[in-house]
């Protein structure tokens, strides 16, 4: 899920080797490009560091890492889609604002996205399954970081980051959770004179630990 390359990114400026997966090819040739483009301005020798994007399905993982001799990691940080947030009645304006600010209105596609996933608990076990199919590449007490929030819909709040923890914690180990404050964003009411409800604008970054 490495979108346009941020992560890929600040793996060389902090001088460290990094793979990233990418269902979109358009995104891939972005982050190709701003990964370029990094490269040049810190003078870096591309033998020396390596940062690749492969255009693939990360539910392929495994599959993805042989074929382009991938080595163990020593860290994994990802932040998957919100579901089909993107699709969802009600999310008219943040659609117009991404337009605005001549981004996607939504990621792909693709029917293997996550982002397309109609049911939630498919979206759920499918993402497990994803981040329990990286742990034999991962070396003993390697960390995963998850940044996610929870996910309001129709009503409704679905307890992604929860169930994550939950989830996840029966297959590495929940070492620690930090809060990331989107603090430019606005708080606005829903539901006035009904049931108020406000938008979420804190994230969970889940820590987890490979112990064997």
């Amino acid at each position: 899920m490495a979108g346009t390359g941020s992560t890929n990114i600040a793996a060389m400026r902090s001088g460290r080797n990094s793979f990233g997966i990418e269902i979109n090819p358009k995104y891939t040739q972005i982050a190709e490009s701003l990964i370029t483009e990094e490269r040049e301005k810190l003078n870096q020798d591309k033998n020396k560091i390596i940062s690749t994007i492969i255009t693939g399905d990360a539910k392929n993982f495994l599959e993805l890492a042989d074929k382009h001799s991938m080595p163990e990691f020593d860290y994994v940080i990802t932040s998957p889609p919100y579901w089909n947030m993107l699709h969802a009645r009600g999310f008219e304006t943040q659609q117009i604002r991404r337009r605005n600010d001549d981004l996607d209105v939504i990621y792909s596609e693709d029917p293997s996205d996550l982002g397309n996933i109609e049911h939630y608990d498919t979206f759920l076990n499918q993402l497990v399954s994803i981040y329990g199919n990286i742990k034999p590449r991962l070396r003993k007490f390697a960390y995963l970081t998850i940044i996610v929030k929870n996910i309001k819909k129709g009503g409704t709040i679905y307890p992604l980051a929860w169930d994550l923890a939950i989830r996840l914690g029966k297959i590495y180990q929940l070492k620690d959770e930090r809060i990331w404050c989107q603090d430019n964003i606005k708080l606005s009411p829903y539901g006035m004179g009904n049931a108020w409800v406000s938008n979420t604008f804190h994230h969970y970054c889940l820590q987890f630990r490979n112990e064997q």
